[in-house]
């Protein structure tokens, strides 16, 4: 009888972030079994991209979990939410106990704990994996977010370092934490990638509309800016895709693209999670109010008419163009910090024992946010909670927050919307102020609802008879 072939490692989900991963996981020295629900893809997969790789093609899942070593080990790259949950449920009959399982996808925290849970009462081992990089990513190295017992990602530590990107800090994987930790950070992490691409598009809208600049000079800008400070990947695809022309017009093809902007829940979810645990994010809740308003088209293009409003005009400058690369600057760090303060409060309330600086730190390369600026924050940490606590983030952050101020100045004057930068701007500015006007909020909600408040000269809960 034939002996059976097994591999190293596991992946099922064959999209092209499942198959680039195989891809950059082979490479780096490790079979690979793969399985996705429809055997067409699977064919297709392993006859084009394949050949002479160290990779097993599985056509069932028994077959699939069969070509896997024990202990196993066994990622699964599909869409988040039911999938997973019946993907697990399909699989769980053909494997051993003490055989772990890895989700890869873009799953909510809570599913994420749930799931845990459940497969350690019955024996198996889970780490809920965030992954970020794109495609591109996914095949040369991305960051790896995974969070779960240690034990569990010690099965499989090897294969993750190896396969992670590498900045001038060493692999861009670590176990941030416990529980639901791994998929919490990704979250975030997409969150504050929602927040600088709509700042970056503020930027651009001043330039393109506000000063009249035609795309390919504020290429040029985006080029000049990646280079330095700013240098960072969103920035650097900013440069690239303002760069592509439409063949069929001549056009650069962003102005050609209709100006609505989808998403798959990672931003909201970021807001809703926020508001749960009492931390305000609300540079990133306006990144996913600015998608949801583009996605109002028809309203849009009415209230244009209705309301008339006209967009100023400012001539373009050095000068101008060095404030609104301050301002972006500011904008970036603000962010950061709220999405790494609301991080931090999610670590302390639910116990997951994340360490700031390691996320800094693996979010360096291979990511979406990768930027220069995490060089900023790793020099923060440690620092209390927040990292305008940090003397040496708050230096950074007064050094740009004056350019900040005025191109939201200017912004509005010209009638152009800068949901993100604004919403920056005040979300410092609050944190920036000794006393907030909260006290008459209180009266308020005392004067109605005998909520009570607490007073500045001394300690205990008052009420006032306010007529």
């Amino acid at each position: 009888m034939k002996e059976r072939v097994q591999a190293d490692f596991g992946l099922a989900g064959l999209a092209v972030m499942g198959q680039n991963l195989v891809l950059n996981i082979e490479s780096r020295g490790f079979s690979v079994a793969v399985f996705n629900r429809t055997a067409e893809r699977t064919r297709e997969f392993h006859d084009n991209r394949c050949a002479g790789r160290n990779i097993i093609p599985a056509y069932s899942l028994k077959e699939f979990v069969r070509s896997v070593r024990r202990p196993r080990s066994i990622m699964l790259m599909v869409k988040a939410g039911r999938p997973v949950d019946e993907l697990m449920g399909q699989m769980l009959p053909y494997l051993n106990r003490g055989d772990l399982l890895i989700d890869g996808g873009n799953s909510l925290f809570k599913d994420t704990e749930r799931r845990e849970a459940e497969l350690k009462k019955k024996g198996f081992l889970f780490i809920g994996t965030g992954v970020s990089g794109g495609e591109f990513g996914a095949l040369h190295g991305p960051a790896i977010m995974p969070g779960g017992e240690k034990k569990a990602y010690a099965r499989v530590k090897g294969v993750f370092l190896k396969a992670a990107a590498v900045s001038d800090e060493g692999a861009c994987c670590t176990l941030v934490g416990r529980g639901g930790a791994g998929h919490f950070v990704k979250m975030v992490h997409n969150g504050i990638e929602y927040a600088i691409m709509q700042e970056i598009a503020e930027i651009f809208d001043i330039m393109h509309v506000g000063m009249g600049m035609p795309v390919p000079a504020i290429q040029e800008v985006f080029d000049r800016w990646n280079g330095a400070k700013l240098n960072g990947y969103l920035v650097e695809i900013t440069a690239t895709t303002l760069r592509k022309m439409d063949e069929e017009t001549g056009r650069p093809l962003v102005e050609m693209i209709l100006d609505t902007a989808e998403q798959k829940g990672t931003g909201r979810w970021t807001s809703q999670s926020a508001l749960d645990l009492g931390i305000p994010v609300p540079t990133i809740t306006a990144s996913v109010d600015a998608r949801i308003i583009s996605g109002h088209r028809k309203t849009r293009l009415v209230t244009a008419r209705r309301l008339g409003i006209r967009t100023g005009r400012i001539r373009s400058s050095v000068a101008l163009i060095a404030k609104l690369e301050n301002a972006l600057y500011a904008a970036e760090l603000i962010s950061y910090a709220q999405g790494m303060h609301l991080i931090a409060r999610a670590s302390a309330e639910y116990r997951y024992g994340v360490d700031m600086g390691e996320v800094a730190r693996i979010w360096k390369g291979g990511c979406i946010i990768r930027s220069v600026i995490l060089n900023v924050l790793r020099k923060a940490y440690p620092w209390g909670e927040h990292l305008f606590q940090s003397p040496s983030f708050a230096r950074t952050l007064k050094a740009h927050a004056r350019d900040l101020r005025q191109v939201v100045a200017l912004a509005e004057g010209l009638h152009i919307p800068v949901l993100c930068l604004s919403s920056a701007l005040s979300y410092m500015d609050s944190f920036a102020r000794k006393r907030l006007p909260a006290g008459l909020t209180q009266a308020q909600r005392d004067y109605f609802g005998a909520h009570t408040y607490e007073r500045i000269d001394r300690k205990g809960y008052y009420h006032t008879n306010w007529d």
